[in-house]
């Protein structure tokens, strides 16, 4: 009975020490993969959307010029909903 149990661990070893040597050669061969851009940092001037009332950066912002006059908006809808007034 004890001799089966110790056979059993040392089977259970050798599957383990197996599978980590696989493991380890699969991540040798696998090509590098470049690490992730930084996180973009939003700089510059905010910008306000005239039609609810939404501070954005100006680079994000959609920007019409009408009437000489240049206006920002948060999206689309908001700009539709401009050119309707």
């Amino acid at each position: 009975m004890l001799g089966g149990l110790i056979r059993l661990i040392f089977y259970a070893v050798l599957v383990y020490l197996a599978y980590a040597i696989y493991r380890f050669y699969r991540a040798l061969t696998r090509p590098r993969r470049d690490p992730p851009p930084p996180p973009r940092q939003v700089q510059g001037v905010m910008v306000k959307d005239e039609v609810c009332n939404t501070y954005i950066p100006r680079e994000e912002a959609i920007r019409e010029v009408r009437d000489g006059q240049e206006r920002f908006f948060c999206s689309e809808e908001c700009r539709r909903k401009s050119r309707a007034r």
